[in-house]
This record gives C-alpha cells, sequence and structure tokens, in this order.
C-alpha cells in the first residue's frame, strides 16, 4: 500500500516514524458475521485495532489479519493476547473534539452524554438527539473542526485529504442521526467509542491470541496468497484516498485470492453515489458512508449482496 495514505503510518503531520492509528476499531462486524460463509471459512481482515479480527475468531473462522504499520501489528498482537485498550492517534483527536463540546455544550457533558448512550429505544434516541444534541452551537463547532479548512483539515496529513469526506461537519451529523435513530444506543459499541471514549458497560475485552497477524499491505498479502486461498475478506478504508490504478490492482489480487462465491465487504468513508449506501444504512457504526458486499462469479460475473 505504498500508493496508499495509509503507508507513513501517521494520520497527522510532523515527522518520525509511524504511529499507532487505532486503540480501538469503528466498524460493525456483525455485517460479515450476516454475509460470510459458515464458521470455519478462512478469511482475511485488516488487522487495525484487533476487534475485528477477534469477532470473526470468536464466531470459529480463521481469520488472517494484515496491516503495513508494524506499530499497529505490534498492539494488535498485544491486544489480542489479553493486553490493555491504549489511546491511538485517532482517539487522541476524538477526545479534543469530546473536551471541546463538553466545555461549550452542557448535554455534550460527560454524565448527560452517558444518559445518552445508556437509551435502548431508538424513537426516544431520535427525540433526544434533536432536541437536545444537534443544537445550532453543535453545529458551529463541528463546522469549524471538519469543514475544508478547519481544525481536522490542517493537522491531517495532505495525503488524507481523500479520505474524509467534504462537508463531513454535515455527513458526519446526519449519519450520527441514522444510527441513533435505527439501534439502541445501549448496545453499540461503535457509538460509545466515538461519541464517549469507552466501551457500554459490561463489554468484555477483545482476545483471541490465534489469529494469524502478518505485516504486509493488504494488495500485497493477497497477490502473494495461493489462488483461492481465502472464502471472504473485509477490506475497510483500502479505496479512500487512492487512484484508479490501485483499485484495478486491488480487484485483481481479491479475485486471485478469494475463491469463486466467497465473499468481499468494501467500506468506504465517502458519501455514497447512485448505488446507494449498501449495508452502511443497516450498520451500527456511524463513520462509514458505503458498505459493500459482493459475492464473488466465475468470469468476472460478481453480484452485490443486498441488505
Amino acid at each position: 500500500m505504498s500508493g496508499t495514505p495509509w503507508a507513513r503510518g501517521r494520520l497527522l503531520g510532523g515527522f518520525g516514524g509511524p504511529r499507532l492509528l487505532f486503540g480501538r476499531m469503528y466498524e460493525d462486524w456483525g455485517v460479515e458475521l450476516a454475509v460470510f460463509p459458515p464458521a470455519g471459512a478462512r478469511v482475511l481482515c485488516i488487522a487495525s485495532a484487533g476487534d475485528t479480527a477477534a469477532a470473526l475468531d470468536t464466531a470459529g473462522y480463521d481469520v488472517t489479519a494484515v496491516d503495513v504499520n508494524p506499530v499497529q501489528l505490534a498492539y494488535t498482537r498485544e491486544r489480542l493476547a489479553g493486553g490493555a485498550t491504549r489511546e491511538g492517534t485517532a482517539e487522541a483527536v476524538m477526545r479534543l473534539g469530546r473536551g471541546t463540546a463538553a466545555r461549550l455544550l452542557p448535554a455534550w457533558r460527560r454524565t448527560e452524554l452517558h444518559d445518552f448512550l445508556a437509551l435502548d429505544d431508538p424513537q426516544e434516541q431520535a427525540r433526544r438527539w434533536r432536541e437536545e444534541l444537534d443544537t445550532p452551537g453543535l453545529r458551529r463547532l463541528m463546522r469549524v473542526a471538519l469543514r475544508p479548512g478547519g481544525a481536522l483539515a490542517v493537522a491531517l496529513r495532505p495525503s488524507f485529504a481523500g479520505v474524509v469526506p467534504q462537508r463531513f461537519d454535515e455527513v458526519l451529523r446526519r449519519r450520527l442521526e441514522r444510527t441513533v435513530c435505527g439501534h439502541p444506543n445501549a448496545g453499540n459499541p461503535w457509538l460509545w467509542r466515538l461519541l464517549a471514549g469507552a466501551e457500554p458497560p459490561r463489554t468484555p475485552p477483545p482476545r483471541a491470541p490465534g489469529v494469524r497477524l502478518v505485516h504486509d499491505d493488504v494488495v500485497h498479502a493477497l497477490e502473494q496468497a495461493p489462488c483461492g486461498a481465502f472464502d471472504a475478506v473485509t477490506l475497510s478504508n483500502v479505496l479512500d484516498g487512492p487512484g484508479p490504478g490501485f483499485a484495478r490492482r486491488l480487484r485483481a489480487a481479491v479475485r486471485h485470492a478469494v475463491r469463486p462465491g466467497g465473499v468481499v465487504v468494501l467500506r468506504s468513508a465517502r458519501e455514497p453515489g447512485p448505488g446507494g449506501p449498501g449495508w452502511a444504512a443497516q450498520d451500527s457504526s456511524v463513520l462509514w458512508g458505503v458498505v459493500r458486499v459482493v459475492r464473488l462469479g466465475g468470469e468476472g460475473a460478481d453480484r452485490r449482496i443486498e441488505p
């Protein structure tokens, strides 16, 4: 992935080597559990912080997790062996945003926010969101932080310009509303992680020491795998940023490494095009604009799996 924003292992500007980017993951692996072949299948995922790999391992899959960032991979290995969850760059940025909101907006203080996150009725959540949390003050704050030229855009490395959607403040507010209107907050770890930097009460830590961890960029790993080595793969953000040449290489690598009839899950932070959001409309996580699920067919005759 030398041509992708992830190759340097840094989300923010500055000098030095790779950093720990993610202390937790923000993708709803319920999608994978709904569409992947039966337990025992051979699957590949991005290692990141290890949450998805652990969930798939717990469900009985033979899991290979790949990451190009050696610092991230070492953290994943420690975490899946029972190590503590630590803060990555993404969590540090979110913590600063939450702290600013808590200082300026009463409804976003810790006690009030945890009360909102403890709700399990989407109808009441929608009312509270619209009347108490999605205020003009929040919109002004998100505009300053997330618009082009705002605080986040200035802090991010230029190579991540293609990862964050334009007018991300409005995009993120719409995705937050979609999530709280469609899924109970109390059992939604991805919403807790984003808004509170914490897990819902009584959430066990991920543990899966049997996951196979590989230090490589995911395209090279797929290219080097035996033909048809995997029954399914799940890839997040891989196509956000790189150009069409990289997309063609990834497509060829997936077709080589995933058997005919296998399943591919692709997540993107971008806004959906004419094809719509796909599974993102039902995803319990907030961040994804598009989630595509495709079943590979022979001779390139792939079929999209609709939610």
